[in-house]
């Protein structure tokens, strides 16, 4: 009897088995190369960023400051220009510069040609939420550099506020003290190759109901701010500030988000605020990929985390964040590195020493 061409059952079965095990060896390597292909879209983001800020030295001889006030702290509830609006000509974005009439304030139609519109150099192509937080006004994944612990010393990063006055008062009416000031290249003491400049953070969750009954073990715990569970003050020195860091990387379980706060992660790219650091802008305090944690025991408005708090880095880039650097270089640094070195990359002046090998 002639026996008909083709496969058996197990042969067949075989078969099956054998192209769901090269599936499963493939896709991991092709996600592994599409996330190794965001990561460099990154890096060139925080580069382009990076030359931005030197463009804008050459031109003005300050860095990109955090607030951009051009009359009035209390224009627009006290919202400013953000670092980010201030170095758009030197990004290849001078139409979108030009769009905006600052005399109108930053915070309503007037604004919106230049609100709704996403710079994509704004944007990590490996955040995965596809929804504006404020929509329709568009967002940004990269954070300039508020500095270390406030404990140590307030605003002592690179882009930083101005001056301490704030709508209601002053700075140091609440212990932070001293004006920020500008920063030019020469306030970096510390080196430019060893004092970062920018970095990137996860967009906010906006509005969501669910942020309220958000805790530190939920899966988008890095999306939203919790309440500060420490005190420490300015002038504590590095034991306040790794207590400060401490308490933040290890909330109580049961600690729930403050919704009001984390509504305004990643809201409107054009906005600063003084000491609205979560803004856009980030803190070297807790080590990346961290949770980010208010100030306990200070002004109720500075739940959106200020100079003592914690705005932690963050990214969707296995086991670090892209840091840039204020010489323009942008290195990749890890969820591991040392807090004292972390700290380091963060002030401009505080005379720490930090070797390249400590990140």
């Amino acid at each position: 009897m002639k026996r008909e061409k083709g496969f058996t059952l197990i042969e067949l079965l075989v078969v099956i088995a054998i192209i769901a095990v090269l599936i499963a060896l493939l896709l991991p390597a092709v996600q592994s190369a599409r996330e190794a292909a965001r990561r460099a879209q990154c890096i060139n983001n925080l580069k382009q960023l990076g030359l931005g800020a030197q463009n804008y030295i050459s031109t003005y001889e300050v860095m990109p400051m955090q607030c951009n006030y051009n009359t009035s702290e209390s224009q627009d509830s006290g919202f400013s220009w953000s670092w980010a609006v201030a170095i758009l000509p030197q990004i290849e974005q001078t139409a979108l510069f030009n769009s905006m009439n600052f005399a109108q304030g930053n915070y309503g139609f007037q604004i919106t040609t230049a609100g709704y519109t996403q710079v994509a150099a704004l944007l990590c192509p490996s955040e995965s939420i596809g929804q504006r937080p404020g929509y329709p006004w568009a967002t940004a994944s990269y954070v300039g550099n508020y500095g270390g612990p406030g404990q140590i010393m307030a605003y002592s990063g690179t882009i930083v506020p101005p001056k301490d006055l704030l709508l209601n008062g002053s700075i140091g009416t609440v212990g932070w003290g001293g004006g920020a000031g500008v920063v030019r290249i020469a306030s970096i003491t510390d080196g430019t190759s060893n004092t970062a400049a920018f970095s990137e953070h996860l967009i906010g969750l906006g509005v969501s109901g669910d942020v309220a009954t958000m805790t530190p073990n939920s899966p988008n715990a890095r999306r939203v701010i919790f309440p500060g569970t420490d005190s420490s003050g300015t002038n504590t020195g590095a034991a306040g500030a790794m207590s400060a860091a401490r308490a933040c990387m290890n909330l109580p379980a049961t600690t729930l988000a403050n919704a009001t706060a984390s509504a305004y992660l990643g809201y409107n790219w054009l906005l600063a605020y003084p000491t609205h650091v979560c803004l856009m802008n980030y803190m070297h305090v807790a080590a990346p990929n961290s949770l980010q944690c208010g100030n306990a025991g200070d002004i109720s408005y500075v739940q959106f985390v200020g100079p003592t708090g914690s705005a932690a880095a963050s990214s969707n880039h296995a086991g670090g964040v892209n840091v840039g650097l204020a010489d323009g270089s942008v290195r990749f640094v890890k969820n591991t590195i040392n807090l004292s070195a972390w700290w380091a990359l963060g002030s401009r002046s505080v005379g720490e020493v930090v070797s390249a090998d400590a990140y």
